[in-house]
């Protein structure tokens, strides 16, 4: 192993630790993710019921999950986003126009390359955070608490995020995000839309026997129990055998792998060769050559459109792999997994943010709205064996 790949697997076990996961390609460790399981402290943000009082107004003042209070007497016009699932919730919740900057991690919205980008070597960079001249700097729960104070020390507002455990709790955040910047009712569109997608996937599995998957991080660890990602392949009709004995993201040995014997693994680079190696080429899910592909910022990042994508990805993908299919359709694809939210044509900063496509969310835009049509059509033609109708 040379130092390159000794640092980036010493990287990746450190998040992880944080409750972050990372990639399954091991040239990749670290470097999409930055995001899964956002930390281990359970503080709570107020999730601030402004709808029931039928206000959005400001000032507004909200305690975040290290117990720090932060007020802010105007709506925040510059907002700087230290992880990408706060920069997806924003562009989703039609605030992206607020955001000034933004992680490497973020680079795949549309637009954000128009941002500065704040990344670090680890982290962010605390100069650059500054030199954006924020009015609110969103958080995630993972950074450490040098980083986290060097930028309180440095007079930004900063809001620490709390871990997102559940999809409840990714909607609790994405309330909190849209109060903080003035944005509630594009949270409350979007939280409605994800939950109605999530309950039309539950009510579509099967209660029999779920087909059994795994999802490996990298260096052993994995997506276990008490975490969102459980929660989103349970909700696609799949059961991580992860979650059995154990939670968080823990590092399992090739023993333990071998005694779960998924029957799928989840991965996030179709370049991956992960179930031709032990353990995983000694289950089932290896000796079938059994993998589900979703992009990394979907599976691994604690946002609403993630948890959306995540959900009919692999639903998708599974319904396919358990089903003969018809002749007619053996050359079509299960599901697009390339899925990205650039529109042909469009700089980045255009007003797509309002459209009423019918099926798309609020804020996503027309190429998103096209995919979740696509998704949704595709699903319902493959429902049937182990769905329900």
């Amino acid at each position: 192993m040379d130092t390159r790949t000794a640092l980036a697997v010493l990287l990746a076990v450190t998040l992880l630790v944080g409750g972050i996961a990372t990639p399954v390609a091991a040239a990749d460790v670290g470097a999409d993710t930055a995001d899964v399981g956002v930390g281990t402290a359970d503080g709570g943000a107020d999730t601030a019921d402004a709808d029931a009082a039928g206000t959005c107004g400001f000032p507004v003042e909200l305690t975040d999950a290290s117990g720090e209070t932060l007020r802010l007497e105007d709506r925040p016009e510059r907002v700087t986003t230290t992880n990408p699932s706060a920069a997806q919730t924003m562009w989703d919740i039609g605030g992206r126009d607020q955001v000034v900057g933004v992680t490497r991690y973020a680079s795949y919205l549309e637009g954000a390359d128009s941002r500065t980008d704040v990344s670090a070597e680890f982290g962010v960079s605390i100069e650059e955070v500054a030199g954006t001249d924020p009015d609110l700097v969103l958080v995630p729960n993972s950074t450490d608490t040098e980083q986290l104070e060097g930028l309180r020390d440095a007079g930004l507002p900063v809001f620490h995020l709390p871990r997102a455990h559940s999809i409840e709790d990714i909607a609790a955040k994405t309330t909190t995000i849209g109060r903080l910047t003035g944005n509630c009712e594009g949270a409350a569109e979007t939280n409605a839309w994800m939950n109605e997608r999530v309950q039309e996937a539950q009510l579509s599995v099967d209660d029999g026997d779920r087909p059994t998957i795994l999802y490996p991080l990298g260096s052993g660890y994995v997506a276990a129990g008490d975490t969102f990602i459980d929660e989103m392949l349970s909700v696609a009709g799949a059961e991580n055998v992860a979650a059995r004995n154990h939670t968080g993201y823990p590092q399992l040995s090739s023993e333990v792998v071998l005694q779960l014997d998924p029957e799928y693994v989840l991965i996030t680079d179709r370049d991956t060769d992960i179930v031709d190696e032990e353990p995983y080429a000694s289950t089932t899910a290896g000796r079938e050559g059994n993998t589900i592909y979703v992009d990394v910022q979907w599976v691994n990042q604690p946002a609403p459109r993630s948890v959306v994508y995540t959900v009919e990805n692999v639903s998708a993908q599974l319904e396919a792999a358990e089903t003969t299919p018809e002749p007619a359709e053996t050359e079509e694809s299960a599901v697009p997994t390339d899925a990205t939210t650039t529109t042909a044509g469009d700089d980045g900063d255009g007003d797509d943010e309002g459209s009423s496509s019918g099926v798309g969310a609020p804020g996503f835009g027309p190429a998103v709205a096209a995919i979740a049509l696509l998704v949704t059509a595709l699903v319902a033609r493959l429902q049937g064996g182990r769905r329900r109708s």
